[in-house]
C-alpha cells in the first residue's frame, strides 16, 4: 500500500493514538563575500552563472581553499547553540550525481563537525518553554538551482527541459541538526515552527547571515515518524525537504502527522523516503527512497586540511556574542513592564525593535506599544506588509507621542499627522505645521466657540443650571466640532462650566 492511495487522519484522533517524533536539519547559508572554498563572489540576483570559479565548477585540477570567514561564523553559531566546538575537524565527500552538484559531490562535514552536542531552547506561544538537543553543526557547501521548465509543477518530472545556475554552488552553509525531539505530543507542529524560528533570530542577532526564508537563506528538512507510544522504538521516519517558512514547517508536520497515521491504521508501512512539501495545497508528495549515510560514500576531503581552531580563537569569539533573542526579549519585557501576552503580541508582530528604538528615543514603553501595536500593526495588516516596512521611523513616532504628551496635539489628532507621515509629508512637526493640526489652545478662541455653542442650545443650559450636568457633553461635542477636533475636551469643559455657572 503507497502513502498516497489513503485518506488522512483526524490529527486530534492521530495523536492521541499515536506519539509523534520530529527532527530537523536546518541550512543557512552564511553571509560571507565569498564562497566556501573559492574566492567567487557572493551576492543574490545576479546573473546566472556569473559568480562561479573553476573551484565551484568542480573543474579539473582546481583546489579549494576554506574560507576563515565561514569558519568563525560557524564557531558563533555552535556557541549560541550551547556546543561543544571540536578541537580538530575535517571536511568530507559526500557523493551523489544531480546536475546542480558539478563535482558530483557535495563538500560537508560527516563524522568530525566543527559543533556537536549543544541544546537550545525554544518558548511557544502560550509562553511555555521546550528544550531541543542539537546533535551536530556542521561546515558544508550549498548546490546550484536548478529549474525546470514547462510542465504543470515545477519539478523534474514532466518538464521539458532544465536550466542550471551555478552561482549558488559553493556559497557556505551550516546545517545544524537536531536529536529526535520526543515528548512533543500534539504540540509538535507548534515546536518544530518555534525552533525554526528561534534559529532564525539567533542567526539574525548573530549577524552571521541574512536568514530570509523567502530568498533561501534559512531552509528545513522536516523529519517525522510515529510510534505507537512513548516508550516504543522510534517508528520509520519522512524527510520533507526544503520547507521555506515557517509556517510551512508547523502544516508540514501536521500534513505528516494525519497521513502516516492512515498509512499505519491500515496496516501499511512507512515507506524512508524524502517528500515534496507543496504550499498551495498543503500536502506533501513522494520525492524518492531516502538514502542512508553509506550510500554516500563518505570519505575524507584529500584536498583539505583539517581545520583546528585554536582555544584561544574560540574564546575570543565566544567573548563577542550578542545577547540572544530569548534573553533579550525576557530582559526588555521587565524592563517595559509589559503582561506576558503583550509581549508575545510584540514578538509575533515583528515589532520588539522599532519598539526598543522608539523608547530609546525617548518614549515611555506603553506609548510606544500604543502605536506600533495598535495604529500601525492595523495599517501594516490593511497594505499586507510587515510592519518594519511601513514608511514611519522610531523616532518620528517618538516625536508624535512627544506632541501628544506635551499637549499639542490629542490622540485623534495625532492619528491625522501619522496619516500625514505615512503618506510622506514629512516628519511629526512638520505634519502639524501644513495641515494646521495642532490643539487650539487660546481661551480667547475656545471662549468665542463655546458662546457660539451655548446660544444655539439654551435648554442645554439651563439645565445644566439646574443642576443636570449630564447634558453639556452636548455643547463641548458642539465645540470640539467648531473646532475640528482641535480643542482639549478638559478644558473645554472647564470653561463651558464656568461660563454657565
Amino acid at each position: 500500500m503507497t502513502a498516497t492511495s489513503v485518506d488522512l487522519v483526524d490529527y486530534a484522533d492521530a495523536t492521541r493514538r499515536y506519539d509523534p517524533v520530529i527532527g530537523i536539519e536546518v541550512h543557512v547559508e552564511l553571509g560571507t563575500l565569498t564562497k566556501m572554498f573559492c574566492p567567487a563572489e557572493v551576492s543574490f540576483g545576479a546573473e546566472p552563472n556569473s559568480q562561479v570559479t573553476p573551484v565551484s565548477l568542480g573543474l579539473p585540477g582546481a583546489l579549494p581553499v576554506v574560507n576563515g570567514k565561514a569558519v568563525e561564523y560557524a564557531i558563533r553559531i555552535g556557541l549560541a547553540l550551547n556546543c561543544e566546538i571540536a578541537e580538530s575537524c575535517r571536511f568530507a565527500r559526500k557523493n551523489y550525481f544531480y546536475p546542480d552538484v558539478p563535482k558530483n559531490f557535495q563538500t560537508s562535514q560527516y563524522d568530525e563537525p566543527i559543533a556537536h552536542d549543544g541544546w537550545i531552547d525554544v518558548e511557544l506561544e502560550d509562553g511555555a518553554v521546550f528544550r531541543v538537543e542539537i546533535e551536530r553543526a556542521h561546515m558544508e557547501e550549498d548546490a546550484g538551482k536548478n529549474t525546470h521548465v514547462g510542465g504543470a509543477t515545477g519539478r523534474i518530472h514532466g518538464a521539458e527541459y532544465s536550466l542550471v545556475d551555478y552561482n549558488r554552488a559553493g556559497i557556505p552553509l551550516v546545517e545544524i541538526v537536531t536529536r529526535p525531539i520526543t515528548g512533543a505530543g500534539d504540540r509538535a507542529p507548534e515546536v518544530a515552527r518555534a525552533y525554526v524560528q528561534t534559529l532564525r533570530d539567533i542567526f539574525r542577532a548573530l549577524d552571521v547571515s541574512e536568514a530570509r526564508m523567502e530568498r533561501g537563506n534559512v531552509r528545513a528538512d522536516v523529519n517525522l515518524s510515529l510510534r505507537p507510544s512513548p516508550d516504543a522504538p522510534l517508528g520509520t521516519r519522512t524527510e520533507t525537504k526544503n520547507v521555506n517558512s515557517f509556517r510551512s514547517v508547523e502544516r508540514a508536520v501536521r500534513y505528516e502527522v494525519s497521513r502516516q497515521a492512515a498509512v499505519l491504521d491500515a496496516g501499511g508501512t512507512v515507506v524512508q523516503e524524502t517528500r515534496h512539501w507543496h504550499e498551495d495545497t498543503g500536502i506533501t508528495t513522494s520525492g524518492r527512497v531516502k538514502s542512508d549515510a553509506e550510500d554516500y560514500r563518505y570519505f575524507p576531503e584529500p584536498d583539505l586540511v583539517p581545520v583546528a581552531p585554536p582555544r584561544e580563537w574560540i574564546e575570543e569569539i565566544r567573548a563577542t556574542l550578542p545577547e540572544l533573542p530569548v534573553a533579550r526579549r525576557r530582559r526588555l519585557q521587565g524592563e517595559w513592564g509589559y503582561a506576558d501576552a503583550e509581549m508575545r503580541d510584540v514578538v509575533n508582530a515583528g515589532a520588539i525593535d522599532l519598539i526598543e528604538a522608539t523608547v530609546a528615543a525617548g518614549t515611555s514603553p506603553a506609548g510606544a506599544r500604543k502605536w506600533w501595536m495598535g495604529e500601525l500593526a492595523r495599517r501594516a495588516k490593511q497594505d499586507n506588509v510587515a510592519i518594519a516596512e511601513l514608511p514611519v521611523t522610531p523616532a518620528q513616532i517618538a516625536q508624535l507621542q512627544g506632541l501628544v504628551d506635551s499637549g499639542r496635539i490629542n490622540d485623534k489628532l495625532a492619528r491625522l499627522v501619522l496619516e500625514g507621515v505615512l503618506a510622506g509629508e514629512g516628519d511629526p512637526e512638520q505634519v502639524v505645521a501644513a495641515r494646521g493640526l495642532e490643539v487650539v489652545s487660546d481661551d480667547g478662541a475656545l471662549l468665542a466657540a463655546i458662546d457660539e455653542a451655548l446660544a444655539a442650545q439654551p435648554d442645554v443650559v439651563e439645565k445644566v443650571r439646574g443642576g443636570n450636568q449630564g447634558p453639556v457633553g452636548a455643547i463641548i461635542g458642539a465645540v470640539m466640532k467648531a473646532t475640528r477636533g482641535q480643542a482639549d475636551a478638559g478644558r473645554v469643559r472647564e470653561l463651558v462650566l464656568e461660563r454657565i455657572g
